[in-house]
């Protein structure tokens, strides 16, 4: 049913898996696949997989890989309509395969390859309309075959089932089988052939092909059927027919009997009375004739005729009739019945029919109406041991009603109106009863001495709706007494004295004890049931008597302990103290709010665990409660909304666990437990797709194991430290930055900007359009258009780029600078303090002197209008660096000789020498 739901041994001999059912996706589609993945979820020593009611489509080579010790797979009301070839082909031990409730269409040649041991095969409640030749060939031990509630069109299309020597029993109720004639079909070594429902017109045997057929049912068949067998050799070993409905007429069932030789049981039902009446008659008369079983039918009356001929019958099943009287002659003719149940009829006294059966053993006249037994009905039943009159209206018993019934062993007169004994069990005659049932009378109390006289009694059951009070050593003389159940309305230390190998004990306590002794429950109500291995206590639901800590005490055997609604009030430490032997133990319906661990920690032994039904809200007592050999753990229907995996931590053998019916949330506090049940490969989590969300809100209603826990994984405080502490040193190293590198991130990125140009204009070829490209503060705009411009321009005759006048308009500022740069041989830097401190000269200069790096030649003019510190060049690195290794041409230095400084810029606009010439050619650094 999905990862994680393992396997559960429980109490059981071998590993079992079982896959609780689960509903449609909300968009309407099931799992497709019998699980995901290579299926490690599944215990490879599993020996029982149920996977029934789950919404499994098809079944893959895959799904079932290296299951090798499975003997029964359940995959009934499932959705599978494909079966891979293959793909049971690793489960060699597998006996038992129910495919039944699916939408098989097919049954392909391999489909059932490896199954080489398989015994039963149920496929009913398909779509089955093909089976291949050989689909059943790989069955060498198969003995059952169930092909009920499909599409087969005729008989032929079974014969690969047919031909397996092995099988014993053919089931085809409801298909659409026409015919079954010999000619066409093998010799079978079928023992059971089942052909009810199915709208057959004939059924011919020309040939000896089923010698060994002993069980034949033709029950509701839709169509008149023609019988033709040709010999009653051929049914030799028809033990067993089973006839009904009343589309068949008369004639062909009676060419049914004439044919079955050595018939010994015949079931009938649904038939016309005058069919009955008939076919009853005919078959009385055959000799072979045991047992006749009459049953849904409409017949108000069992009168003289319907058995007249049946004198060889030991066995008669007269069930669901609808008889209201009965002839006293009705089984006048039937003196050797050994068996003979009249159940689920309308009787409301049985005159004096009974009489003349003094070889009747079992009797059962359970579901009817009868309100009085006489003294007569079963004075010569004296070889009875079974009467069975439960669910009727008897109120009285009378003390003569039993006496005769010397071997009687079993008296089920429960679910009755009895109130009153009438001595019926004080009297000697009981001596070999060893079951009695008066469950649910109207008994107000039982006397000391009521079952004096059973001393052979095992079973006792007196538990009912109305308690009653039970007098001091009621129960004596039961010395052999195993199993009783009774309801009190007192709790006295003396209740059950003289029981001494009684090992079942049921108790229902009413509000009635609360009525009448307002007192705690007696230390010494159980003291004396030291062979007691099972107690069963229930109460009322408003029971609230205080339970001692010493209510179990005398219980040393005690193995299973099974309360309802009785540990109201918490549990004392030393509630089990007595016990240390439990096995298992059952507390439901006690409104249990917590449990200490301490409670069980002396049940070292403690196997199976059910605490549903209350109002736990915590499971955490588990991992302090020392329960090491715990493989059963229920705890549905409670308020647990939060679980701790880490507390299966402390049941390690743990192989089953329910929590259905919690309040489960959907938050990362249950990541832990949703990866747990997913994982885990010991313990299955019953039902666990089931789990639905309740909290929170946006949850509810969502599956608990669809629970996306990845977003649990990171630690969201630690998640927001990381990120907070990236955020701070974020800011820290931004400011930093800021502070000390902008200028080198700067310059970087204009270099870099730079570096794109020039790649693109060595592409493009472009020239040279201006002598040289002035770059200068606004502050100095004075100088340059009143003393360099009309010097260089004027007097020289040198086309300069200037940005007030060159640049073009509405292009980015970076881009004319840099088109200004590389469209001019030189680049003119006026400098002065002004000039280092804007920003829009700084990056000019900077892509001017990676002009000059990048190409090796002569293109940055340095000119300084004023005296700069060389520390005030410190940010610009690459300027210092361009001063330091070249000369420069500094204007107050050339006050006294202006001449020879425009001479030196001539020469400097008229040269491309290779920058690495460090000798003076512009008048001294």
């Amino acid at each position: 049913t999905g990862p994680g739901l393992g396997w559960r041994a429980g109490l059981q001999p071998e590993p079992v898996l079982f896959g609780g059912r689960s509903e449609p996706d909300r968009d309407g589609t099931a799992q497709d696949r019998l699980h995901e993945g290579e299926g490690n979820d599944i215990p490879r020593n599993a020996r029982i997989l149920e996977l029934s009611e789950n919404g499994i489509m098809r079944i893959s080579k895959v799904d079932l890989q290296g299951l090798s010790k499975l003997k029964s797979l359940k995959l009934s009301f499932n959705l599978i309509s494909h079966v891979d070839d293959g793909a049971f082909i690793d489960l060699t031990e597998l006996t038992n395969l129910n495919l039944c409730k699916n939408k098989l269409e097919e049954l392909t040649d391999e489909m059932f390859l490896g199954l080489s041991g398989l015994i039963k095969l149920q496929l009913s409640f398909n779509h089955i309309s093909f089976i291949s030749a050989g689909a059943f060939e790989p069955l060498l031990a198969v003995q059952l075959i169930e092909l009920n509630v499909n599409r087969l069109q005729q008989i032929t299309d079974v014969i690969p089932a047919l031909k397996l020597t092995t099988l014993e029993s053919l089931e085809l109720c409801q298909n659409r089988i026409l015919s079954l004639q010999s000619d066409n079909l093998p010799a079978s070594n079928l023992k059971s052939l089942n052909l009810n429902g199915n709208p057959l017109t004939k059924f011919s045997l020309r040939e000896d092909i089923l010698p060994q057929l002993r069980n034949l049912s033709f029950d509701e068949c839709t169509e008149d059927m023609e019988w033709d067998v040709a010999s009653k050799t051929f049914l030799r070993s028809l033990t067993r027919l089973f006839v009904g409905g009343t589309n068949i007429n008369l004639t062909s069932y009676m060419e049914m009997l004439r044919t079955a030789g050595s018939l010994r049981e015949l079931e009938m039902s649904s038939m016309d009375t005058g069919v009955i009446d008939s076919l009853v008659d005919t078959a009385c008369q055959m000799f072979s004739l045991r047992s006749l079983l009459i049953r849904d039918n409409e017949i108000e009356s069992l009168g003289d005729l319907l058995l007249k001929s049946c004198s060889g019958l030991t066995e008669a099943n007269l069930t669901s009739n609808g008889f209201v009287r009965m002839s006293k002659h009705a089984f006048r003719s039937t003196k050797i019945l050994t068996v003979l149940s009249l159940r689920t009829n309308k009787l409301s006294k049985l005159s004096l029919a009974l009489q003349v059966l003094p070889m009747l053993e079992y009797l059962d006249l359970s579901e009817n109406i009868i309100s009085e037994l006489d003294c007569l009905d079963f004075r010569d039943l004296t070889r009875l041991k079974s009467l069975n009159l439960m669910s009727n209206r008897i109120s009285v018993l009378q003390g003569c009603v039993f006496e005769n019934l010397m071997d009687l062993e079993d008296l089920n007169i429960g679910e009755n109106e009895v109130i009153d004994f009438g001595g019926a069990f004080t009297l000697p005659y009981f001596g070999k009863l060893k079951s009695l049932n008066l469950h649910n009378n109207h008994l107000d109390e039982l006397q000391q001495g009521a079952f004096s006289s059973l001393s052979s009694l095992r079973d006792l059951d007196l538990e009912s709706d109305r308690n009653y009070a039970v007098e001091l050593n009621v129960f004596e003389g039961l010395d052999d007494l195993e199993s009783l159940s009774v309801s009190l309305i007192e709790n006295d230390r003396e209740s059950f004295a003289g029981l001494p190998r009684l090992k079942t004990l049921s108790v229902f306590f009413s509000l009635k004890v609360v009525l009448r002794s307002f007192k705690p429950f007696d230390i010494l109500l159980f003291s004396s049931l030291a062979n007691l291995t099972t107690l069963i206590l229930k109460t009322d639901p408003l029971f609230l008597v205080p339970i001692t800590a010493d209510v179990l005490s005398g219980l040393k055997s005690l193995e299973r302990l099974m309360t309802e609604n009785f540990f109201t009030n918490p549990l004392h430490p030393d509630t089990f103290k007595y016990t240390p032997r439990l096995r298992s133990l059952q507390i439901i319906y006690s409104n249990l709010l917590q449990l200490s661990p301490e409670v069980f920690w002396p049940l070292t032994n403690l196997e199976e665990l059910d605490l549903s039904n209350n109002n736990l809200r915590s499971l955490d007592f588990l991992a302090e409660a020392k329960l090491s050999a715990l493989k059963f753990l229920k705890l549905s229907e409670n308020e647990v909304s939060i679980i701790n995996e880490t507390i299966f931590l402390s049941l390690p053998a743990l192989t089953y666990l329910d929590l259905s019916e919690n309040p489960l949330t959907c938050e990362c506090s249950n990541s832990g437990f949703v990866r747990w049940a997913t994982s885990n490969n010991q313990t299955q989590v019953a039902n666990g797709y089931r789990y639905i969300c309740a909290f929170p809100v946006s949850q509810r209603g969502e599956r608990l194991l669809d629970f996306d826990v990845r977003s649990c994984w990171m630690d969201v405080s630690f998640l927001c430290f990381v990120s907070s502490a990236a955020l701070v040193l974020l800011v820290l190293l931004s400011s930093f930055i800021h502070h000390f590198l902008r200028f080198h991130l700067i310059y970087a990125y204009y270099l870099f900007l730079a570096f794109l140009y020039d790649n693109k204009r060595r592409k493009g070829d472009v020239g040279c359009q201006y002598d040289a490209f002035v770059s200068y503060n606004v502050c100095d705009e004075a100088w340059v258009y009143e003393v360099l411009v009309p010097e260089l321009e004027g007097q020289q005759g040198w086309k300069l780029c200037l940005h007030h006048r060159d640049f073009e308009p509405g292009r980015p500022i970076v881009q004319n600078i840099t088109d200004a740069i590389y469209s001019s041989r030189k680049t003119i830097c006026v400098i002065s303090r002004h000039y280092l401190q804007s920003e829009w000269c700084s990056r000019e200069i900077q892509m001017a002197s990676y002009r000059l790096f990048d190409e090796h030649r002569d293109v940055l003019i340095l000119l300084f209008v004023e005296d700069v510190p060389a520390h005030r060049l410190t940010a610009y690195h690459r300027m210092r660096s361009v001063v330091k290794r070249r000369s420069y041409l500094s204007w107050p230095r050339a006050a006294g000789h202006p001449a020879v400084f425009w001479q030196n810029v001539r020469r400097a606009l008229g040269t491309d020498r290779d920058p690495r010439d460090q000798s003076d050619l512009l008048g001294g650094p």
